[in-house]
């Protein structure tokens, strides 16, 4: 008996390892190294929150270096600060909805993206219409300011379609069009 407890928790810690090691490769996308995305998945599998000096143990990293990878996971809101009764020590839960995760990260950045380049579509635009009005503008001036105005035109599309996929993100309604699918347990192929 004791010799199959050691062999599922041998497997248990397989499955855990892949999935925090997949995790940890693809965080680049987040703006965090692979290191700090290893962090994340390791707290990922905890179920309770975690010290940093649990964490540290468990990763091997200084207590500095800890403390600065915890602060960019909650800069980007992925990693939470949580409070203990009893406890004296900051403790950290990670986000495990990453339908949550990914709305707020994504519509936040999204947004961010629209919002800058409309004002820099305007403020271009402006400088654009004067060139063209300007008699003493010579044709080869006019011509690539009219090309210009067409580009950023078809830019300011993207932009607007870009908020609108923010807002969309943000109210859930993207939801009603890519409903987010219920994995059922009893439909999981459990012996692969």
């Amino acid at each position: 008996m004791e010799e199959n407890q050691k062999n599922s928790e041998e497997l248990l810690e397989q499955a855990e390892r892949a999935v925090i090691n997949s995790i940890a490769e693809t965080m680049d996308l987040y703006g965090v190294t692979p290191s700090i995305g290893r962090l994340y998945a390791t707290l990922y599998f905890k179920h309770d929150p975690q010290t940093l000096d649990d964490m540290k143990d468990e990763l091997g990293m200084s207590k500095p270096s800890m403390s600065t990878a915890v602060r960019k996971l909650q800069d980007i809101n992925i990693v939470k600060k949580v409070w203990k009764k009893g406890t004296r020590k900051d403790l950290f839960l990670a986000e495990k909805n990453f339908f949550h995760y990914f709305s707020q990260f994504f519509g936040d950045k999204w947004e961010r993206e629209a919002k800058l380049n409309l004002t820099a579509i305007d403020y271009a635009k402006e400088k654009l219409v004067q060139i063209l009005k300007d008699e003493e503008t010579g044709e080869e001036l006019k011509q690539r300011a009219e090309q210009d105005l067409k580009q950023l035109e078809e830019y300011r599309s993207y932009c607007h379609w870009l908020e609108q996929l923010a807002q969309s993100i943000e109210s859930g309604e993207i939801f009603e069009f890519l409903p987010i699918e219920k994995t059922n347990p009893e439909e999981t192929d459990s012996n692969k």
